[in-house]
């Protein structure tokens, strides 16, 4: 199975590089956001309570690297569609290649679009704005970049595999994925001194949640909190149930 992840791979990692242009679009808007946005919550952070500790940049940095693999992973379902349509996939099925290695070879190039897409965030933090996490924080925060882009990549494909469908795929997601997004805290914090309690207790079942907040807790350094053992937990589960639907999706659609 080994070799069959790694010629999956190759070739759609082959694919990618031939069209760099998606390093472009999906940084479009974290780089935005830390330009525009950025400099605002500076003077945030300084006059509200209530914000978790760090700077604004330790704070907004790790959320945005989050926003970014959870849009561009959960989209890549649509490459998948277009090999539908135009026979790919019913020509990769008459292969004896393994089926795991189709969904396996796929997410891995996915991680790794990620954490390029992330190291680029990171480097214009840290040279244009006041951004300071150790390389051991920041590895750390690759990894969670990487597990995320697998599990959120992972159902994507499980997705656009049952629903066929160009229409239905991107509606489904965005009808997802904007609840997702402004309960995870992304754009601000949503911690017990910012917001209702309502409110507070809605996001602590998101389990994005409490991805951005190991994220948050990698940057500042604090790795012995309860907020990066709770993340990394919650993402080690949704890992491995979504890499479990997506492989058990492939090998039915793809026998």
């Amino acid at each position: 199975m080994l070799r069959d992840t790694w010629l999956i791979f190759r070739r759609d990692m082959t694919l990618s590089l031939r069209n760099p242009a998606w390093i472009v679009i999906g940084l479009m808007q974290p780089v935005l956001y830390l330009f525009f946005f950025g400099p605002l919550l500076e003077n945030i952070t300084a006059n509200t309570p209530g914000f978790p500790p760090g700077t604004a940049w330790q704070i907004l940095t790790p959320a945005l690297i989050v926003q970014m693999a959870l849009f561009g992973s959960s989209f890549v379902g649509f490459a998948l569609l277009a090999e539908l349509r135009t026979g790919v996939v019913e020509r990769l099925r008459v292969t004896p290649v393994s089926r795991t290695a189709l969904l396996l070879g796929r997410v891995l190039r996915d991680a790794v679009q990620a954490v390029v897409q992330a190291l680029i965030i990171i480097l214009l933090a840290f040279l244009l704005f006041d951004l300071s996490a150790s390389v051991g924080a920041i590895a750390l925060s690759l990894v969670i970049v990487a597990m995320l882009a697998i599990t959120l990549s992972s159902c994507s494909y499980a997705l656009a595999l049952r629903l066929k469908n160009e229409e239905a795929f991107p509606a489904i997601l965005n009808t997802v994925l904007m609840p997702v997004l402004l309960l995870s805290g992304i754009f601000l914090p949503i911690t017990q001194g910012l917001a209702p309690d309502w409110l507070y207790a809605i996001s602590r079942w998101n389990p994005f949640t409490h991805v951005v907040d190991a994220e948050r807790a990698s940057f500042r350094g604090d790795f012995s909190t309860d907020a990066l053992l709770t993340g990394a937990l919650v993402l080690l589960a949704m890992t491995a149930l979504a890499f479990y639907w997506g492989r058990r999706t492939f090998q039915r659609e793809n026998a």
